[in-house]
């Protein structure tokens, strides 16, 4: 007997060809949407009894967001998660928000289907490879790959890592040239120098990636910064109030 489920995905073309898909293996599919954000609305007026959901950065800030509120108002409604291999917090983060199980994107249909029921009949539905993957990250952290957000800092200077706090929290050329006491034409060269040792073509992007690395919080707090032209200490620098 197929099962009634959604698939939602922020793509959606890999939505509509996942439904597809499972339409011609016997499965019952309520609707294909996109993009995730809007996932718990539609599931919760649907009530399917499963939910795909894709994802392509499981750990970012807010992702399972819609699986919360879905588990709040639909607790009889499965959510199998599809994303990248993913980190220990990954999954953590997936499993906590109230999702039943976790499926690689590449996994193949069967391996899908699999989960699906598994979801369904109320156990979870994750991979033993994801498990031993995520447990031996966690028990081996030397193991692991270099942190990215402490690599990024370490490529800024003090003073480069100041105009980032300041660009993260929107302020323009001016408000950072004020704040940091410089001229808007040094404010500038601070932002473009970030920007190219970041990697990244607006401050929109600095300001995003350094939030998903968790870089701004790995910058420890400094001491005020020094008087007009001189650098302050190193580590985070004291924010100075917006004006």
């Amino acid at each position: 007997m197929g099962v009634r489920l959604m698939v939602v995905d922020d793509h959606r073309l890999l939505a509509e060809a996942l439904a597809s898909a499972l339409k011609l293996r016997g499965h019952r599919v309520l609707a294909a949407a996109a993009p995730t954000s809007g996932a718990a609305e539609l599931v919760v007026s649907r009530a399917p009894d499963v939910c795909l959901f894709g994802t392509a950065a499981p750990a970012e800030p807010g992702a399972f967001d819609p699986i919360v509120r879905i588990r709040r108002e639909r607790p009889q409604v499965a959510v199998v998660v599809l994303g990248p291999v993913p980190s220990p917090r990954g999954i953590a983060a997936a499993f906590a928000a109230g999702a039943a199980g976790y499926v690689r994107h590449d996994e193949r249909m069967e391996g899908v289907e699999r989960a699906m029921v598994k979801a369904r009949a109320g156990e979870a539905a994750v991979a033993p490879q994801l498990l031993q993957g995520a447990f031996a990250e966690l028990l081996n952290p030397a193991a692991a790959p270099d942190d990215e957000g402490q690599r990024l800092l370490q490529m800024l200077t003090p003073r480069e890592v100041e105009v980032l706090v300041r660009v993260a929290e929107g302020e323009d050329t001016r408000l950072i040239a004020a704040g940091m006491r410089i001229a808007p034409s040094t404010a500038r060269t601070h932002v473009q120098r970030v920007l190219m040792k970041l990697g990244v073509g607006s401050r929109l992007e600095a300001a995003a990636l350094a939030a998903r690395t968790g870089l701004l919080d790995r910058a420890a707090p400094a001491e005020p910064p020094g008087p007009l032209g001189q650098p302050g200490q190193p580590g985070r620098p004291e924010r100075q109030p917006k004006r």
